[in-house]
Order: C-alpha cells, then sequence, then structure tokens
C-alpha cells in the first residue's frame, strides 16, 4: 500500500527535508581530498542531532541485510553506487563522491542524496533528477519517472542502474512503492497527491550490473566505472512535486 500523507504530516516533512537539506550541504563542502570519509560521517550526525533529528541509516536493517548499517552518512567513492560505509579512507584528488543521508525528525523521513567533484556523468545525473521531478504530479505513473531518467541518462552516453531504485518515505526510510530509473511511460502504479517519494538516479559510466562489496552494504558498478547519484525527497501534488530536501 503507497501511503498517502496529510496536511499536518506534509508540513512536518517540509521542515525535516529543509533540516537534511543544509546539513548535506555543510557535509557537502567539508569533501576536498584529505579529508576522511569518518570525518564526514561525524559530521553529518553531529548536524541531525543538534537540529533535533535522528540519522535514520544509523543501524538501519531489513529482512535482507545481512548486518545493519553502521553509520549515519553514506559515502560511495569512485566506482561505488550507493552505502558505501564510512571510515579512516581519505578522499584523493580527483575522486567522485557520493553522499546520501536520511533524517528522523518528529517521527517522520526524509530522504536525500547529491554527488561531489568534477564529472560529466555528475552533471547529467543532477539533469536526470530534475528532469525525473517535471514530470510527476497527480495522475501520472511510475513508469513515466523511470522513462524520463533513462532517456536523459542514454542520450548522453550513460547507463541507468537496474538492480537499485527509488523508493516511498515517510513513516519509514523506505516505503512502497518502487521508483526504478528505467520505464515506459503511461505504465505502473498511477500517482496521487500526498505520495511522498524519494526519486534517486543513479548513473554509470559503463555497464548497469552491480555487486556488493565484502562489506554486506556498498554496492559498486560491476565493470569498475564511475558512477553518480542525485535524491531529493518530493510530495506529490495536483500540479506537480514539491522538492522539501532543499534550502
Amino acid at each position: 500500500m503507497i501511503n498517502i500523507y496529510t496536511d499536518d504530516e506534509i508540513k512536518i516533512l517540509r521542515e525535516g527535508g529543509k533540516i537534511l537539506a543544509s546539513v548535506l550541504f555543510r557535509v557537502g563542502k567539508m569533501v576536498k581530498p584529505g579529508v576522511s570519509t569518518i570525518e564526514l560521517d561525524g559530521l553529518a550526525e553531529k548536524l541531525i542531532r543538534e537540529a533535533g533529528g535522528e540519522p535514520s541509516f544509523l543501524n538501519y536493517k531489513t529482512a535482507e541485510d545481512r548486518i545493519p548499517y553502521p553509520a549515519s552518512l553514506c559515502v560511495s567513492i569512485n566506482d561505488e553506487v550507493v552505502h558505501g560505509i564510512p571510515g579512516s579512507r581519505k578522499i584523493k584528488q580527483g575522486d567522485i563522491v557520493s553522499l546520501d543521508l536520511g533524517m528522523k525528525y518528529k517521527k517522520l523521513y526524509t530522504d536525500m542524496a547529491v554527488t561531489v567533484g568534477d564529472a560529466k556523468i555528475i552533471e547529467v545525473t543532477k539533469k536526470c533528477l530534475d528532469e525525473a521531478i517535471k514530470v510527476v504530479k497527480d495522475g501520472a505513473r511510475i513508469g513515466d519517472i523511470g522513462f524520463s531518467i533513462q532517456s536523459c541518462a542514454e542520450k548522453n552516453g550513460f547507463g541507468v542502474l537496474r538492480d537499485l531504485v527509488g523508493h516511498g518515505v515517510g513513516h519509514k526510510p523506505h516505503e512502497e512503492p518502487e521508483i526504478p530509473n528505467f520505464g515506459k511511460k503511461g505504465t505502473g502504479e498511477i500517482l496521487k497527491a500526498g505520495m511522498v517519494l524519494a526519486i534517486e538516479p543513479m548513473l554509470t559510466v559503463g555497464g548497469s550490473e552491480v555487486v556488493l562489496s565484502s562489506d554486506n552494504w556498498t554496492w559498486k558498478t560491476k565493470d569498475g566505472s564511475l558512477a553518480a547519484h542525485f535524491e531529493h525527497t518530493v510530495v506529490i501534488t495536483k500540479n506537480g512535486a514539491e522538492i522539501i530536501t532543499c534550502i
């Protein structure tokens, strides 16, 4: 079942989304050569808790996961697509760094991701997210989102991942529906006003296949090619989509 959120709940989600966006903005500014990924994680958790929230990824575990996620922030570098675990590794010159962060605020969840660096794939992945959000409205379909992302990616010479998807968000970090980054127009679940979605294009320079690392969380491109990831939480309205993870 896909949840429909009340006006009061959406008001809280807006508050939380604004906080999350400001936290991720500050963490993104800290990304530079010599900084360790655990330092980024520490800043993200500190800022979230100071704002009255809780990091939603810390100790998160589904029935499919072998171990709980051990950090607040996901930091994925170069060929790592998502869910990279922070540690002692330091960022190097030329790395592209994906930051994915979720927050629980007043019992409701928002989710957001950005990729920092200097590579065409970053620009195109962000464009794919922007284009996808444009097609979201009451009465549209999930396939419209995937078609928009896939078309934008492939037109620019990049691949889209098929094993990792966006999702609903709000009462839980991950809810129905799944939102693939590929699809056909006019197919899939009908979108309705009041739904809350985390739309997250994940593109690669090479193939679309991914492998799970030995840490049981980090997904990497199978061919070692670069990847990028952007994500916004949006609320569906009668006229379109409202981005709530923005400052």
